[in-house]
């Protein structure tokens, strides 16, 4: 019995070990996106994003766009770009913070994600900035933002984009008729403009004057180093729930009930 008894705790204690390092690093990451623009200023649409290995490379400057940042550049829909993702790093933790313009001075907008930090260690994101044709912010070298340690704890808590930092996808050509978020405009018609992904912020000025959806008459007032978009996270450690740890002592018990049981009947 002794025997019996000795092989179950070893048992308990080989799972315990498991499932810790199961857990050790997985994390409920927050993040949290905040438009620093001025007023009357530029807006953004949804705020996609993901933790990955460092696969997944979105785009890149002076080449064409893909059809993945195109998906973010133009409708802002994202759609693409997540598929994309999802194909390129099969074990990511994905998603995105929508919920309308994020207007200049507006709230903060934030999302939760259970992320393995030991695993999916880089950070991507990408949205599209409006009003505009094909603008976007975003980061084209996938491992730009390694976000955990080996210990997976933050190693970054707020990445910031200046104005020098938006791009243009060079997908679809300026026309303020079929610019989104600009009031009156039909963002579902394009002029294509074959071109190549470059840094743009100076076109936006172009817009200035136009009433956008946001209900405001829009003034680019952009310069080189102001800061307009920040994104910030916080992690939390995530623990083994006391039912999961329970359900295991109950079952290595009755395996121990079992295997006493079998030896008795031997005997």
């Amino acid at each position: 019995m002794n025997r019996v008894m000795s092989t179950v705790v070893r048992a308990a204690a080989a799972m315990s070990v498991v499932s810790s390092v199961a857990h050790a690093q997985m994390r409920n990451v927050t993040v949290t996106v905040t438009n620093l623009a001025a007023r009357n200023s530029v807006s953004f649409a949804a705020t996609h994003l993901g933790f990955h290995q460092g696969a997944f490379d979105a785009f890149n400057i002076g080449q064409a766009a893909t059809a993945g940042i195109v998906s973010v550049a133009e409708p802002g829909t994202g759609v693409q770009w997540q598929a994309d993702f999802a194909a390129a790093d099969p074990t990511s933790t994905r998603g995105s913070i929508a919920g309308g313009a994020l207007l200049p001075g507006s709230a903060p907008r934030s999302r939760s994600f259970l992320v393995n930090a030991g695993l999916n260690r880089f950070f991507t994101f990408a949205a599209m900035v409006v009003p505009s044709n094909d603008f976007f912010i975003g980061n084209d070298n996938p491992m730009q933002y390694r976000l955990f340690n080996d210990a997976g704890d933050l190693l970054i808590t707020s990445i910031t984009q200046t104005a020098r930092q938006i791009w243009d996808a060079g997908s679809e050509a300026f026309d303020p008729l079929n610019a989104a978020f600009i009031a009156g405009g039909t963002a579902a018609n394009r002029t294509p403009q074959n071109g190549v992904v470059s840094f743009n912020f100076a076109e936006l000025a172009m817009f200035d004057g136009q009433m956008t959806n946001g209900g405001y008459v829009f003034e680019s007032g952009l310069s080189a180093d102001q800061q307009i978009y920040r994104l910030d996270f916080t992690s939390v450690n995530v623990v083994p729930e006391p039912g999961s740890v329970i359900l295991m002592a109950s079952g290595l018990l009755l395996l121990g009930v079992a295997m006493r049981r079998r030896s008795a009947q031997q005997a």
